[in-house]
This record gives structure tokens, sequence and C-alpha cells, in this order.
């Protein structure tokens, strides 16, 4: 891959066809089913719920017959970043001085209660980053809008604008290849005129401290296509729907869909107490 290939490791604007038990899901319990398994994931105090639950994304990649090689893909950006918060949870975690101390290096003392709460939060992110990936390729930008907007309709009674709530989260996920694509090109545009903010040596701070350039015109070109959005969006008259609007796709629940929230619910609950 170039090291100016940042698109690929997007997990979102992915998405993977296919014919399997998983994509032929209603959209509503395929976003209920990441709902319920990625904020267990994300609250669990427990090492084998965490690891109950990166099982079951692992077995639901398997299911939907996805390449988990692919999958691994999104790792890479983010993880120089969260094995830098691993470090200082090892370092500075706060535990009480009666707990045995397996290295002292210098005031800090590290404890196998500090390995494993490193430990925990290094595979909390990345269970959350390879369920977050599965759900791009599984959920498509018009099955998440749908299933959102049908999931959320009984909020219209009390007067919230559901519609403009899930448009903004669908132009948002639109938005991300996007601004992955910029990046490419800004970044081979800088490249391009000796700016050397790859392959920089001298550990995670240089090379963090390079890539700030890069932010600046990544930033501006995403506010300028929001206006052209916004401006595009206001001359073709968009407003919210009307109540007697109705929508094009007709979704409706069936067994296969019950039984998936049953496991849903089962390891909601599973990994919240194992």
């Amino acid at each position: 891959m170039s090291e100016f290939e940042f698109s690929g490791n997007l997990p979102f604007g992915q998405v993977v066809p296919g014919n399997s038990w998983v994509h032929r899901l209603d959209p509503r319990a395929r976003i209920l089913f990441f709902l319920l398994v990625l904020t267990a994931v994300m609250f669990t105090q427990r090492p084998l719920g965490l690891l109950l639950g990166l099982a079951a994304i692992l077995l639901g990649l398997r299911l939907a017959q996805l390449s988990l090689r692919y999958s691994l893909r999104a790792l890479r950006s983010p993880l120089p970043f969260l094995v830098f918060l691993a470090a200082l949870q090892v370092l500075f975690n706060a535990l009480p001085d009666s707990v045995p101390v397996l290295l002292r290096l210098g005031p800090i003392s590290i404890t196998l209660a500090d390995l494993m709460a490193g430990g925990m939060l290094l595979l909390r992110f990345a269970t959350v980053v390879l369920g977050i990936g599965f759900s791009g390729q599984v959920l498509s930008v018009s099955a998440l809008a749908h299933g959102m907007e049908t999931l959320f309709a009984p909020l219209e009674k009390l007067k919230l604008p559901v519609h403009d709530a899930v448009m903004a989260v669908v132009v948002a996920v639109r938005f991300l290849p996007f601004l992955a694509l910029s990046a490419e090109r800004i970044a081979r545009a800088q490249a391009a005129r000796g700016a050397q903010w790859t392959r920089v040596n001298g550990g995670l701070f240089r090379r963090i401290r390079a890539q700030l350039p890069l932010m600046v015109p990544i930033f501006i070109t995403s506010l300028r296509r929001a206006d052209t959005m916004a401006l595009a969006m206001d001359a073709r008259g968009y407003a919210s729907r009307t109540p007697q609007s109705t929508s094009l796709i007709d979704m409706r629940w069936k067994r296969p869909d019950t039984l998936a929230m049953l496991i849903a619910v089962g390891l909601f609950v599973a990994i919240l107490t194992f």
C-alpha cells in the first residue's frame, strides 16, 4: 500500500456486497445489533467480556464472509495512538501502595493491574474499531439512513427533528471518504514540494508534529465542501419532509431479524456480566 493512501484504512464507506445471513438482515436489526454489542464493549470492566465482544465481531465477520485481513486494515492508522494511550495507562494508573510492584522506573511503578488496565484499553478500542469497520462493510449509507429513520420515527411525535438528525449523520459518513481522498491529494502535493511528513524518524511525537501541516488544508477543504453542499441543497429546495411523505423502501421485520436481536441482547448481557 502507498504511504499516501488513507481511504483504504477508513472503517466507513467500504461497503462489501454479499448474500450472507448478515447481509440479508433488516437494516434496523443490523443497526441495533452493532449498537448493543459496541455499547457493551465500551462500558464493560471485565476482560472476559472484552474477549467475548471481540469473538462476536470476528464470528460476525466470518458469517458475513468478509476478509479478516481487509478488516484489520482499519487498525493500521489508529494503532500507534492506541498503543500510546495504553502505555500512558500502564505508567500513570493510580493504584494503592499495597499492590505488588513488578517493575519500578524511578518514581513510576508498574504492577500487574497496570498491565491489565493498559491491555484492556488496547483491546477495547481495537474491538470497537473492528466493530465499526464491520458495520461499515455490511451497512450501506442508504440502508443506514432508512434504518435509522424508521427506528427513531416514534420520536417525531415529540416534535424532534429526526429526519434532519439522520441526514446529518449520513452526510458525516459520506464526507469521510471525501476527506480521505482530499488528504491523499494534499499529502502528495506537499511531498512533491519537498515536505517530509512521512517516514519521519524520532518516535511518535515527531511523526505527529510532522503531519500537523496536513490538518489546516484538510480543515479548510472540508469547510468549503460543506458550504458548497449547503448551497446546493438550498438551491434544490431541500427541507425536512412533511408528515404525509412516505419512503420508497419498504422494510419488513422477519424471523432472522428477531433471532439476531435475541443474540444481540444475550451478548449485551454476557459482555457486561462476564
